[in-house]
């Protein structure tokens, strides 16, 4: 059974179609972004592995929330968020890392890794403005905010 009842809030179709749009390629990268961190977490060694591996698990604990509030918002809006990795690979701007790196080298990465996602999330953010989709614009701040502050958290490590 489908459903076509027309979304009413205030934001004209085409403007949530482009939001939402933007929301998938920040959706890739934050799943992206959580994978990496698991397998970082998961495999890191040397001298500071505990350090590591309990900062590594909050950050992947705190990225799969947000995963989930980005494809609700896209939800939201009245479209399919996507949900694959074949789709992640595409939307995705963060590449995967090969191998185990060594622990500074995963620090490098994931900075590296969530200053990309501020990138992507200011590339939206206009989009939201300017439909005046406040609900958007605050997540996408809100994953701004916690990205810059990770980033320098870990660039402080090196």
């Amino acid at each position: 059974m489908t459903n076509n009842y027309q979304i009413d809030i205030g934001i004209d179709e085409a403007k949530r179609k482009a939001t939402a749009e933007g929301l998938g390629h920040l959706l890739a990268d934050t799943y992206t972004l959580y994978l990496k961190t698991h397998n970082f977490h998961w495999n890191v060694t040397g001298p500071r592995f505990r350090e590591l591996h309990l900062m590594f698990e909050e950050q992947y604990t705190e990225l799969a929330t947000a995963v989930d509030d980005i494809a609700e918002r896209i939800r939201t809006l009245g479209f399919p968020a996507p949900g694959t990795y074949s789709e992640y690979a595409k939307l995705s701007v963060i590449e995967e890392t090969a191998g185990v790196p060594v622990a500074d080298d995963m620090i490098r990465i994931l900075t590296e890794d969530n200053e990309t996602i501020v990138r992507t999330a200011r590339k939206i953010l206009p989009l939201a403005q300017d439909s005046a989709d406040e609900s958007t614009v605050s997540l996408i701040s809100d994953r701004m905010v916690i990205h810059e502050k990770t980033a320098w958290m870990i660039r402080s490590l090196l």
